[in-house]
């Protein structure tokens, strides 16, 4: 052991010598061959640990602080501790802690401020004692302020105690000390790996870098950008992004180091103890600028001086207050930069030459540093192990996480035979949400040190595995108290506000966890964990939020799998009986899963679908409630103003509707809401005729009020006749079932004559010759023409026929992109509406977001305007005001995009797009619509691509001679299950009159095969509006492949037989 500074009262340890102050490392011949584990220093005194858990004492013994009653000026061993197997120090002005290996706490020394924490009333304690308070509680590191002690536990908790004038406990402001250890609560759910304590000021580190401080900051030691005290913990943001791994405090100033082995400093630098050239005191963290072109893997700081060493030369660098020598410079100079301690310093592995007649060389192991004294910890080059790097920490400082190696040792044992201290180990894990989040961290890249309000920086990967090792039915003492310590500790503890980002990271990797998704824990468990999450304040919810949005999608799929499997259990459960008692708490336990559910669809829309919306369709709703109930109920609770959006504990009282949580209906429980909305509408229209009615307390009115919407059209003037007929309608009877009859013919309208008036009368406006829509050749789509000349009356009506296309069930084949059921569901159009409609300008357009130069003006040479053709002469129009003066720049790129976007689908054909909306809203107005998404209602309308052939097969009817054996119907399927995809959409096409197929599926797409008496010369014809073909009795395949082929390439658009 080196020593070097004040040695006034024997605190170097050197025994009997002359000098006051020592100026540069001396040897101390008391710990030749002697090994150090840890050196702590007072003020006046100094302690040592040795490798075998002794401690010895030296220097002031005024207070006790020696902890025995022998020689001063060379260490004594501290035989009151001799049972003990001592691991770690700390030592205040005039107080000492000592941790021993099994987590407990030894105090003595001066107990003004109750800075031992032994809630004694004695001035000083000289004799060690233990911490009643703590001995429960497992402790892994202590730090001493001048006047405060603290201490991390195993499960990430911080404990404070001693004076509390400057708020060094970070309890507030009321109390100014603290007898006894405690709790500070605001820091709870933080992994934290490291409590340092300056001598009015306290600061934790985290796993991932982040540093709370708290206490005295006059000198703006606390790195806050000001000098103000702080009572509570405060993060200090500027240093969060550099990986900072290990912090010291002087009296007054603070050094902090970092992951790639920089040092920081701030706080008061009177006396150079900043090591920035100047003796300013520092507000914010500012780097060391001297020491960065090495690496510094050690630091320590005294009263007023700072320590640095770099193992690439060997050296130890210091600068600050050396008036006591405490700088080793060889004099008692100031230095205001780092400045290198006098002596033969080796580095760990040198490769020069050493004669062994020379002067002696020495290898540092470890520094030490605190009141004016200095040590270094050393062996000699021949012995020399690499020295302790404090970017690495010692495991066994450190607090419980779930990893490979703790898994491994707990799956050691066999099952039903755990030790008691593998079961508390367990237990101490599961039950503190610090170490869970201290957790699978994401390591490469020390990619963690991110972690942020966008980047949990966890490996969700990770998580799983370990999860998945950890619960195995080969162990089910492991899963049982895993499941006690989630049930009865963590999930009861968890609160609404958190004090970091650090600290919701479990929300995100405890649904990896298999006990979350056991049904017997569904209950205990995750409905618990769920409603903790959805209690979540707005800020943490947030966070987890963007988390979320980024994750891969069968990770984000797993939490939203797991909570519908959650209301299907509860559902179930809900079928089979829920006694009155119960009800109350089955309610909230269904609203939070549900809310969780909610949370994630939204996060799901706004970050673009990371799973299809259908995943979040719980198919089995149909068959666990009754949905028309349901949405009655539903409608009830809008009407009298039931806000489901409050907290869940108003929520209990109020019965669950589902309908409040429409994303998890699939499209037949959709379809049946909107039957079930019609009837309702229609049943609210007759109820409305009743009561104007006067006489409807004599009169049968129910007779005169018609079932169904009748509409009479001529086919040569299908739009003529039908604008008029609707135009007299009242809004309610468009809900009511649609009857068609066309002029002069007989044929009861079974559904076939309304489809074919569906498919004549779109065919008519969209016809060229009204100008209404324009045709994009690209996409093969439609969108409303900005230069027709039709008035909106048509648009209005095309609104209407969309409506009661739906309202009837009836698919149209009608082009739009996906961009005109946003509108109507109130949703924005984005630039992937635009890439649908118009492909090669949504690929420009993205390739303008994404150019990674800086010189957009002069590349794409665009402003904001755009260029539309007028009746074969062009136009140009500005996109905002003054938009053609206005260049579009990497600054505004976005605003040009959202603008061209904002033209093409709103501003150019608002007008056009009002009369559709209003007519489709005048059938298919009402709350069902909020129900559906833009998709789903494009599938109500235009049907959809969900292909099953053999479904079709399946379904489809015979008549006349044929029947499903039939040789002709047998060779006519295989030929059709031959046929490439784009065939058999056009035989859809051939035969229904549209490619697509209905919302709710193949199956609700009925075929019908009827023979005909033609020979085999005759073609396959087709009946639309019934589904009908008539098949020729083919006999060979090859003929039968050939006259299909021919009769529906053939086929242009409708075949309307």
């Amino acid at each position: 052991m080196l020593c070097w500074g004040n040695a006034s009262f024997g605190q170097l340890g050197l025994g009997g010598i002359d000098e006051e102050i020592v100026l540069e490392p001396r040897k101390s011949d008391f710990f030749i061959n002697k090994k150090v584990r840890d050196v702590g220093c007072g003020l006046r005194h100094t302690v040592f640990v040795l490798d075998d858990g002794t401690v010895y004492t030296c220097g002031c013994n005024d207070l006790g602080q020696l902890g025995h009653e022998k020689s001063r000026k060379k260490p004594e061993q501290v035989v009151a501790l001799d049972a003990q197997n001592i691991v770690a120090v700390s030592c205040g002005e005039a107080h000492t802690l000592a941790l021993n290996d099994k987590g407990q706490v030894y105090a003595w020394g001066l107990d003004s401020d109750g800075q031992l924490g032994l809630l004694g009333s004695e001035e000083c304690i000289r004799v060690p004692r233990n911490i009643k308070s703590l001995s429960d509680i497992q402790i892994v590191q202590v730090a001493c302020g001048y006047y405060h002690s603290l201490a991390l536990s195993k499960a990430s908790e911080v404990f404070c105690w001693g004076q509390n004038k400057y708020g060094q406990l970070g309890l507030g402001i009321e109390c100014k000390k603290q007898a006894s250890p405690q709790l500070i609560k605001s820091l709870l759910g933080i992994p934290f790996m490291q409590v340092a304590a300056g001598g009015a000021h306290s600061f934790v580190l985290t796993l991932s870098g982040a540093i709370f401080g708290w206490g005295r900051n006059k000198f703006g030691q606390l790195g806050l950008n000001d000098e103000n005290d702080r009572y509570v913990p405060n993060l200090l943001k500027s240093l969060r992004s550099q990986k900072i791994v290990y912090i010291c405090c002087g009296e007054d100033h603070t050094a902090a180091l970092t992951k790639e082995g920089g040092v920081f400093t701030f706080g008061a630098g009177g006396y150079g103890q900043l090591g920035h050239n100047s003796t300013s005191h520092e507000i914010n963290p500012r780097k060391v600028f001297e020491l960065m072109g090495s690496i510094v893997t050690q630091i320590a700081c005294g009263r007023q001086h700072t320590s640095a060493f770099v193992p690439s030369s060997g050296r130890i660098y210091s600068f600050g207050l050396g008036g006591n020598g405490q700088l080793g410079t060889g004099s008692t100079s100031n230095r205001k930069s780092p400045f290198t301690v006098k002596g033969n310093w080796f580095p760990y592995n040198g490769q020069c030459s050493l004669d062994s007649d020379s002067e002696e060389y020495f290898c540092v192991k470890r520094i030490f540093s605190g009141g004016d004294q200095s040590f270094s910890h050393y062996s000699s080059p021949q012995t020399c192990g690499p020295p302790d790097d404090f970017r690495c920490p010692d495991p066994s400082k450190q607090i419980w996480t779930v990893n490979e190696a703790l898994i491994q040792k707990w799956l050691s044992y066999p099952s039903g035979r755990f030790p008691v201290e593998i079961a508390n180990e367990i237990d101490g894990t599961f039950s503190s949400s610090g170490c869970l989040n201290g957790s699978f961290l994401a390591v490469s890249n020390d990619d963690h040190y991110r972690t942020g309000t966008r980047f949990p920086g966890v490996d969700m990967n990770a998580a799983r595995l370990l999860f998945h090792k950890l619960i195995q039915p080969d162990h089910p003492q492991i899963s049982q108290q895993v499941a006690a310590s989630l049930e009865k500790n963590l999930i009861p503890k968890l609160t609404s506000s958190l004090p970091d980002v650090e600290a919701l990271r479990f929300y995100l990797t405890l649904p990896e966890c298999p006990l979350m998704s056991d049904s017997n824990n569904f209950t205990t468990i995750a409905i618990p964990f769920g409603t903790a999450l959805v209690n979540l304040e707005k800020a943490p919810l947030k966070v987890l939020e963007n988390w979320w949005s980024i994750l891969e999608p069968p990770l984000f799929f797993k939490i939203v799998e797991l909570f519908k499997e959650v209301v299907v259990h509860l559902l179930k459960l809900y079928k089979i009986g829920i006694p009155p008692s119960e009800r109350r708490i089955f309610n909230s336990f269904l609203h939070t899963a549900l809310k969780v559910l909610e949370i994630l669809h939204r996060v799901n829309e706004k970050a673009g679908q990371i799973i299809q919306y259908d995943k979040f369709y719980i198919h089995e709703v149909q068959e666990l409630i009754d949905i028309r109930n349901d949405y009655i109920n539903w409608v009830q609770q809008q009407a009298y103003g039931m806000d489901v959006s409050h907290g869940l504990t108003e929520l209990a009282d109020i019965p669950v509707t589902i309908c409040t949580y429409p994303f998890v209906f699939d499209a037949q429980a959709k379809t049946t809401l909107l039957q079930t909305d019609a009837v309702l509408q229609m049943q609210m229209a007759i109820d409305q005729a009743h009561r104007q009615n006067v006489s409807s307390l004599f009169l049968p009115v129910i007779e005169s009020v018609n079932p169904c919407l009748i509409l009479v059209v001529r086919r040569e003037n299908i739009v003529g006749d039908a604008m008029e007929v609707l135009r007299k309608t009242k809004n309610i009877d468009y809900k009511k079932p649609l009857k068609v009859i066309f002029v002069g013919e007989d044929a009861v309208d079974a559904g076939g004559v309304r489809k074919e008036f569906f498919l004549l009368i779109m065919r008519e406006l969209l016809d060229p010759k009204y100008g209404m829509f324009r045709y994009y050749e690209d996409s093969r789509l439609i969108w409303f023409s900005d230069k027709t000349f039709e008035d909106s009356d048509l648009f209005h009506l095309i609104g209407v026929i969309c409506g009661l296309a739906i309202y009837n069930f009836t698919i149209v084949d009608l082009h739009f992109p996906l961009a005109l059921y946003k509108k109507l569901l109130k949703k924005k159009p984005s630039l992937d509406d635009l890439k649908e409609l118009m492909p090669d300008v949504g690929r420009s357009m993205q390739q303008l977001l994404d150019y990674p130069e800086d010189d957009i003006e002069e590349t794409f040479c665009l402003n904001f305007t755009i260029t539309v053709e007028n009746f074969g002469a062009t136009e140009v129009k500005e996109l905002v005001l003054n938009g053609a003066d206005t260049a579009v720049n990497k600054q505004n790129r976005q605003e040009f995009v959202d603008a061209y976007v904002d033209y093409i689908f709103n501003k150019s054909v608002a007008s056009l797009f009002d009369a559709f909306h209003a007519g489709f809203h005048k059938v298919c107005g009402g709350k069902v619509l909020l129900l559906f998404q833009p998709n789903e209602l494009q599938s109500m309308v235009i049907g959809n691509t969900n292909y099953d052939w053999k479904e079709l097969e399946k379904n489809t009817e015979y008549k006349g001679e044929y029947w499903a054996e039939h040789p002709t119907i047998k060779i006519f399927w295989e030929v059709f299950h031959e046929l490439p995809l784009e065939k058999k959409k056009k035989f859809l096409l051939f035969l229904t009159g549209s490619d697509r197929i209905p919302i709710l599926g193949m199956k609700s797409l009925k075929l019908v095969i009827q023979s005909t008496g033609g020979g085999e010369e005759y073609l396959p014809v087709s009946h639309t509006c019934f589904n009908l073909l008539d098949l020729p009795k083919y006999s060979e395949k090859e003929t039968l492949r050939r006259k299909l082929i021919q009769a529906i390439d053939h086929n242009e658009g409708f075949s309307l037989i």
